[in-house]
């Protein structure tokens, strides 16, 4: 679910939204809850509002903070990776030229062919194994297996670019695991963040106000930190969509460095 909110709803309108359904729904349940049971407006029960909202306010910000921390560092983690993807890429790139004329042009388009079809992959952001990469990855291998190395440099730099093809492939299957593994909380600790929300703000409209407009400004507040706070967890629960994701500006790269090398 999380997946198809991030990737179908614009970061600004799913976090409008959140602010709408929360903290507008939490208004409203105030106002029923003051019309229903008037005792709840003065303040003989406040003091046991007050320990319980310090108490769930505790728990709930350790919660939030554990999770955020959590998830900015698997996207931490994936741009770094993305980072190396790129950088092995580019470096194989800047190498082809040292080859005999026909091996740099057949390294060159299968390189391009296969940075393509990755960018292609990773929007699809599905972590899925696509078999038009997997083809363009065995292309771009077989095109450097068919390099006659002549010179000294040659045969070192087609035995570095070996490595970097093995970095890309390796980083390219961390990055195909991460998006399919890396899914955000799972339910117990949705369940768990969705509860002691309520609890946050379930205590707020239950405090004892007697002035409605003192008690409903109070309820906004609470809401719209409660709609943020679930807002950045969507947001950071995919490494590879969102908007607080990691980019493929790391592969386009490596095209625009092949486009400008033709």
């Amino acid at each position: 679910m999380s997946g198809w909110l991030v990737s179908h709803v614009p970061p600004g309108l799913l976090l409008a939204a959140l602010i709408v359904v929360i903290a507008g729904g939490a208004m409203l349940l105030a106002a029923v809850v003051r019309r229903r049971f008037p005792a709840l407006t003065r303040d003989e029960h406040n003091d046991v509002t007050k320990f319980t909202y310090t108490f769930i306010g505790f728990i709930y910000a350790f919660l939030i903070g554990f999770m955020s921390s959590s998830m900015w560092g698997q996207i931490s983690a994936a741009d770094a990776n993305a980072r190396a993807e790129g950088a092995a890429a580019v470096e194989m790139a800047r190498d082809v030229d040292v080859f005999a004329k026909d091996d740099a042009d057949r390294i060159r388009q299968s390189l391009l062919t296969y940075e393509k079809s990755a960018i292609a992959e990773w929007e699809d952001g599905t972590g899925d194994r696509s078999p038009e990469t997997d083809a363009a990855l065995a292309q771009l291998s077989a095109a450097y297996r068919a390099v006659n190395a002549a010179t000294d440099s040659q045969k070192t730099l087609l035995s570095t670019s070996y490595a970097n093809l093995d970095k890309v492939s390796q980083a390219r299957t961390v990055r195909l695991l991460t998006a399919r593994e890396d899914t955000g909380p799972p339910w117990p600790l949705w369940a768990v963040i969705l509860l002691t929300s309520a609890l946050v703000l379930g205590t707020v409209v239950i405090y004892g106000v007697e002035k409605p407009g003192m008690h409903y400004p109070m309820i906004a507040i609470v809401g719209l930190i409660v709609a943020t706070n679930l807002f950045l967890l969507l947001e950071a629960s995919r490494p590879y969509i969102g908007g607080i994701s990691t980019t493929p500006d790391p592969l386009y790269e490596v095209v625009s460095v092949l486009s400008a090398n033709r």
